[in-house]
């Protein structure tokens, strides 16, 4: 787990040092173990090191294999490292170092572009070979580990990190219209390959692409699973399918166990983070080391799951860690949380997961997490009124979205505008692909393959990363999402949501924890953008740079400053704070 980055040449000079070191030092906190910098022909790249496998020296990055030719600059971990290790070996390979890194760089060797179907686990790679100039670059099915790049000026340069792009300067900084829309409709969700930013473009999930030495390429998506049944499994039963399910469950855990250090687990409460803590202790893990935070109440909502994460820690025997958050110290930790996002995201837990990040850090360098759990099982509640639709397009947008395009027009300014409704567009060509059987399977495919790859997995990577922090995503293991995709919708949406989910769970966790009102990672202040909030909030949106860009109709924003509580999106989020964060964001960044 770390940070990567890089510039590669297509004009036949060198790469600059001087950036490679500024987009490295601005990665320190996603790798504060050590760092390193190695120039091969025009590929220059960088690292950040958090020490997860192999703590020697001997898996130091970036990585040159000099008998192979590759230099590779890795961020992620593959869990099945050890058993592909071991069919390197049977081929002839053999190997320096004890690590994941090496087996990426001989696997790319000897597999070439089937070499990423092997893998298990969370990735994104960049390879440069030095007897055929090219630059490979890679990233995992479901963009758990981000990779950002930029080209102009006869180069491309590339990091973990958009900040880090921004540190070594030369980039066109200016608002891309489409991400906006984007941005303000669907969910603060900005699909690659596009950012907030014209200059600056991210790899889409589960791509490989290949650079030749004059700076063409080629790209292809190595994993897309189908969302339909399989005849083969047409007469299954509700109790196979769960056993199936429990049985993927348990690897997907137990796979994200490898590592050379602790691994804990964080613990908000609900069924998918305390299935995870009962499954590794079914494993027989003594000792876990779980993880809670809460926050104030506000306008009478509750600001925290104690109660149920209590439970989950006192059943199984956890070192629980609790975490109360005043006021005062959330409103300290947001310029912190804004510092921390690659990208304006506008989900109230982010700041949830900073301070998270923060104490946990301090325990242990490795956590598992329920993120994916609602996409792949179908746990929202926007998935059941799709099952009879019979226009998925029309009616995913109006449970989706926070705003149509004809509301689009009376809060952004004439000119931001972009009439063609690239978010209308982005969302039905997704959702009337061929692959999936039904309007519940297409939803999920979306959200599965898009959303939560810019939403909930980039919020985790982000703000854990932040203190140097590695999660585990076990519900993103892809046999596991491979599997759920194949499972009739019906059994996805009954009981509330994640009903076959929940079957598994009812072997494994306490009910009180399963049969309640589905909560989320609750940071009520900032839903009910008051006081000391508004006032930043404010301040940001009447500055002389939010002027100068003029991206918000000033009497949208009177009516958000007038009544902020009133103006709140279909999937309560708060308006006020949505286009609030947009700017803070921009000019925490220095945009």
């Amino acid at each position: 787990m770390c940070g990567i980055c890089g510039e590669i040449r297509f004009d036949g000079s060198q790469p600059s040092v001087d950036a490679i070191s500024k987009m490295t030092e601005a990665m320190e906190r996603r790798g504060p173990d050590a760092s390193g910098m190695v120039m091969s022909g025009t590929a220059g790249f960088g690292h950040r090191r958090l020490r997860i496998i192999d703590l020697s020296v001997k898996s130091a990055q970036p990585m040159v294999d000099s008998a192979l030719g590759l230099t590779i600059a890795f961020n992620g971990c593959i869990y099945n490292y050890p058993e592909l290790r071991a069919e390197l070996e049977e081929k002839g390979y053999t190997f320096f170092s004890h690590g994941d890194t090496e087996v990426i760089l001989k696997a790319w060797h000897a597999w070439g572009k089937e070499a990423p179907e092997r893998f298990h686990g969370m990735f994104a790679f960049v390879i440069y070979e030095r007897d055929t100039g090219r630059t490979i670059m890679v990233r995992d099915r479901f963009g758990i580990k981000p990779l950002y790049h930029t080209q102009e000026n006869g180069r491309i340069r590339f990091a973990s990190a958009l900040p880090a792009l921004l540190a070594a300067g030369g980039i066109d900084t200016s608002i891309d219209k489409a991400a906006l829309h984007n941005y303000m409709s669907f969910h603060a969700v900005v699909p690659p390959p596009r950012t907030i930013l014209n200059g600056v473009k991210k790899l889409p999930p589960a791509t490989i692409r290949i650079y030749q030495p004059d700076g063409s390429f080629t790209q292809e998506i190595f994993w897309n699973p189908p969302h339909e049944r399989d005849a083969s499994e047409a007469n299954l039963s509700r109790e196979e399918w769960g056993e199936r399910v429990l049985d993927a469950l348990r690897l997907a855990v137990k796979r994200r166990m490898v590592a050379d250090v602790p691994v804990g687990v964080l613990l908000s409460g609900g069924v998918d983070s305390s299935l995870i803590v009962g499954l590794l202790a079914e494993q027989g893990q003594k000792g876990l080391m779980s993880f809670s935070v809460g926050f104030e109440e506000a306008n009478g909502e509750k600001g925290d799951e104690f109660v149920y994460s209590d439970l989950i820690a006192e059943r199984f025997g956890t070192r629980h860690h609790k975490i109360f958050v005043p006021g005062a110290e959330l409103m300290d930790a947001l310029p912190g949380t804004f510092a921390a996002m690659s990208e304006p995201m506008v989900s109230y837990d982010n700041v949830g997961f900073y301070l998270l990040s923060k104490e946990v850090s301090k325990h242990i360098k490795v956590v598992q997490s329920g993120q994916g759990a609602d996409e792949i099982f179908a746990g929202y509640h926007w998935y059941p009124p799709l099952a009879d639709s019979n226009d998925v397009v029309s009616d995913y947008a109006q449970v989706f979205f926070d705003r149509d395009h004809a509301r689009m027009k009376t809060h952004l300014n004439a000119e931001w505008v972009d009439e063609n409704n690239p978010s209308l567009a982005l969302v039905r060509e997704h959702l009337l692909s061929p692959g999936a059987d039904t309007p519940i399977d297409r939803a999920l495919r979306l959200d599965s393959r898009v959303m939560l790859v810019d939403d909930p997995v980039k919020r985790v990577d982000n703000m854990t990363m932040a203190w140097g922090l590695e999660a585990r995503v076990p519900f993103l293991d892809h046999e596991l999402v491979e599997l759920a995709a194949r499972i009739p919708h019906e059994e996805k949406i009954r009981d509330n949501g994640k009903g076959i989910l929940k079957d598994v769970a009812r072997k494994i966790i306490p009910s009180e924890v399963i049969d309640r009102k589905k909560g989320y990672f609750p940071v009520p202040q900032l839903k009910y953008v008051d006081g000391p909030y508004l006032e930043m909030v404010r301040d940001a949106l009447t500055s002389k740079a939010a002027r100068e860009r003029n991206l918000f109709r000033q009497d949208y924003l009177d009516r958000l400053f007038a009544k902020p509580s009133e103006h709140i999106t279909p999937l309560q989020g708060s308006e006020l704070w949505q286009v609030g964060l947009l700017e803070l964001w921009m000019q925490t960044h220095g945009i």
